[in-house]
């Protein structure tokens, strides 16, 4: 996991030490492989000290306590170890930060709120890295001084020896100072890295060149060579066993050790060198592949690892430009926004030129979308603050509504106030919920009591409604009742019927259209019999008027000419009526079944009239 990638769930980054370098600084450099030698006369790389063994910690407290050893001890800091005691620090300090807040949004509470608290193993931790950093500048100060004194002293025993070989007669005499001249030669450690090969050349070949005309007796010579020789054969013996050896960096570095023994051992028979010398280079070649391989296998997967996260890069960015309408859609895009940071935890490192600009990429894309996240709830809760406040507005309102006595027009004001309520946008669910019980109480206190008064007026409509539906069930029966006996009857009923007070709202209308359905099948069955009964009485008493003078005749039909021209006019205004009425509604259609009815009914008066009239016309002949 990258070490700068704490708090990213927050959406809230802290810059911390950079420590993705650790893995390339503490396996050396990919890019320098050992120089190898040929025969006795050239020399590798300088011999570096093998990898240390890590340390197991338990707690940052632990690592902060070595830390503070390397500070204020008298061992030199070795910056694998720094390295690794940074890396390790912040694994932990970054790991308790997510555990931090993965508990603070288990418990239920705003993500948005939580806050990242100063630490104070973090800070003695930088403190004592501070110290530590200044120990090494200096250590490598004195270091690099150290290397140019030792540069100065092989030179001059390069040019002692050179001097030894520019006069050949005294070169026995020379050779326990030239011994002593090697002896203080491998004494010396480290040189400038630029100068070791230049360095070695000049002093192999003097040394050679020194063996080659020294005038020992044989005996002493080819026993001089075959000690080298024995040297250098377990020099190889060893190199060789390192191409099995598991840890790649290990075996570099123990190759380099090999190396500095190598070129500090003497020289072995001439016809020998060369053999001896392939033998320990063709080691060497094993080993330096193994070590090239290794780091162009870790180059391929951090040039991969960079590709994965440009990917989730794109797709954070991606995340950033869609709309979030709705906290659903906020849910929505959070969820994936860290699906993706967990998914990034598990790439490695890449190349490191690109690991910090690819991780500050992601940081802002990742920023950009909590800090729109943080300011689209900031106003919802503004938002949310208003619609509160307009809610308990209206439950004031209510509460000074509730104890009217003025049923009908309080109660078209509290159902005013409920549409209010219905309009007003939404908050928090908790305090949202409390709101709708504490105005619904009213609401419902209201109308229980309006109810409790209104009981006895429906008891009576309901009593209302049998009364009726009794006449109707009276009227059917007269469908069946001779004419004589049903014309009186009739009217009584209809009386009956128009006496009755209110019905409930809802039966109204079924028992309208009930009682003027039966009033309908009755009146067609009955007009005609009755208008004919009418009639004949009419004309017996037009005989027995006839009987009696002109006069009265004459009366009467003046009468019924008037009554005629009477209902003629109510009929004109009737239709009129009629045409300015609208029947699109239950209640205007009633109406005009009601008024179409009174028509039929003038119109089959006017027919009689007409008749009585032709009556005393045909009498008076």
């Amino acid at each position: 996991m990258d070490s700068q990638e704490k708090d990213l769930e927050t959406g809230k980054m802290e810059e911390v030490n950079k420590v993705e370098d650790t893995l390339t600084e503490a396996e050396g450099t990919v890019e320098a492989p050992a120089v190898e030698t040929q025969a006795d006369g050239e020399a590798p790389t300088e011999a570096e000290a093998p990898a240390p063994v890590t340390r197991v910690y338990a707690s940052k407290k632990e690592i902060v306590e070595r830390i503070k050893e390397i500070a204020h001890g008298e061992e030199d800091p070795d910056k694998d170890e720094v390295e690794n005691l940074k890396t390790l620090f912040y694994k932990m300090h970054i790991a308790e930060r997510e555990a931090a807040y993965k508990a603070f949004v288990e418990s239920g509470a705003d993500p948005e709120t939580f806050q990242i608290l100063p630490d104070e193993d973090e800070e003695v931790f930088k403190a004592e890295m501070g110290i530590v950093k200044e120990r090494r500048a200096k250590l490598f100060k004195l270091q690099e001084e150290e290397k140019e004194n030792n540069l100065k002293r092989k030179l001059e025993i390069i040019e002692k020896i050179k001097s030894m070989v520019t006069t050949p007669e005294e070169a026995n005499k020379s050779y326990n100072e030239f011994k002593a001249l090697q002896q203080e030669w491998k004494e010396i450690k480290n040189v400038p890295a630029p100068k070791v090969s230049e360095l070695w050349r000049s002093y192999q070949l003097y040394v050679e060149q020194f063996y080659d005309m020294l005038k020992l007796n044989s005996e002493a010579r080819e026993y001089d060579f075959k000690k080298n020789l024995e040297k250098k054969t377990l020099l190889c013996e060893a190199a060789e066993r390192l191409a099995n050896e598991a840890d790649v960096i290990s075996a570099f570095h123990q190759l380099q050790k090999l190396h500095q023994e190598f070129r500090e051992t003497g020289p072995v028979a001439k016809d020998l060198r060369e053999e001896i010398w392939q033998r320990f280079k063709a080691a060497s070649t094993v080993v330096n592949k193994r070590h090239q391989q290794h780091f162009d296998n870790l180059r391929a997967k951090e040039e991969e690892n960079l590709a994965k996260k440009t990917a989730l890069c794109e797709r954070t960015e991606a995340l950033v430009a869609e709309p979030n309408n709705s906290i659903a859609d906020w849910e929505k895009h959070t969820k994936e926004m860290m699906d993706i940071q967990a998914e990034w935890k598990t790439i490695g490192f890449a190349p490191q030129k690109m690991n910090v600009k690819i991780f500050e990429r992601f940081r802002t894309s990742c920023d950009a979308f909590f800090n729109a996240k943080t300011e689209y709830f900031k106003t919802l809760k503004e938002t949310y603050k208003a619609n509160v406040e307009k809610k308990r507005a209206l439950i004031e309102k209510a509460k000074a509504l509730k104890d009217s006595t003025e049923w009908k027009k309080t109660a078209d004001k509290f159902i005013a106030l409920q549409k209010e309520w219905k309009t007003i946008g939404m908050v928090p669910r908790k305090i949202g919920d409390q709101l709708w019980e504490e105005f619904l109480g009213i609401c419902n206190e209201f109308f229980e009591a309006r109810n409790k008064v209104g009981a006895g007026q429906r008891s009576e409509e309901h009593a209302n409604l049998e009364k009726k539906r009794d006449v109707i069930s009276r009227l059917k029966a007269l469908l069946d009742e001779q004419v004589d006996d049903v014309q009186q009857t009739f009217q009584k009923l209809i009386e009956e019927y128009g006496a009755i007070g209110h019905v409930p709202f809802k039966d109204k209308d079924k028992v309208y259209d009930e009682y003027h359905a039966v009033l309908d099948e009755l009146y067609d069955k009955l007009h005609v019999s009755v208008a004919r009964k009418r009639l004949n009485n009419f004309k017996n008493k037009v005989k027995a008027a006839a009987e009696q003078g002109s006069n009265a005749l004459d009366n009467e039909r003046a009468r019924l000419v008037r009554q005629y021209e009477q209902l003629k006019s109510e009929v004109q205004t009737y239709e009129n009526n009629l045409g300015f009425l609208n029947a699109s509604s239950k209640k205007g259609n009633s109406l005009i079944d009601e008024m179409n009815r009174k028509v039929k009914k003038l119109k089959d008066e006017i027919a009689l009239i007409k008749d009585k009239i032709k009556a005393i016309d045909n009498a008076g002949k």
